[in-house]
């Protein structure tokens, strides 16, 4: 979907990223998605495997997001963007980041993650989305802002 997507997934770094996205869309008028993804466990031929509970993770994980989200949002008084969605999803972070964001007009991520939200990683994910987006990116360092 058009508008900016930013992949957050609980550290510092993607609340860096996820304020800069929002503030961003808001100037550009255009719509924010916020996107968390649960990492789900690689399976030997490809591909996640999908165990029990998984859903309730990634529950727990668009729960996270869409607090976290509502704090930023609140931050921003009147400077909002026109429209935020919060969606979570089960995969390899980067592949997700990438499907969601395929049309989207910039994608956001922070330089590094890895805290925050059980087992998700935005470390080497910002490598990989910056090497086979096909829209831009940007990827705020650990520092802005600071």
């Amino acid at each position: 979907m058009p508008g900016i997507l930013v992949g957050i997934d609980g550290s510092a770094h993607s609340q860096l990223a996820l304020e800069w996205a929002a503030k961003e869309a808001a100037l550009r008028h255009t719509s924010l998605t916020v996107l968390t993804v649960y990492h789900g466990v690689a399976g030997f031929w490809g591909g996640t495997l999908r165990y029990a509970g998984d859903e309730d993770l990634v529950a727990k994980g668009r729960q996270a997001a869409q607090a976290e989200t509502d704090k930023v949002m609140a931050g921003l008084g009147d400077a909002r963007p026109a429209s935020v969605t919060v969606k979570a999803a089960e995969g390899i972070p980067a592949e997700e980041i990438l499907i969601a964001g395929a049309d989207a007009d910039l994608i956001v991520l922070g330089s590094r993650g890895g805290g925050g939200f059980s087992r998700l990683l935005l470390g080497s994910v910002s490598a990989n989305v910056v090497e086979h987006a096909q829209v831009p990116v940007t990827i705020l360092p650990a520092h802005h802002g600071h």
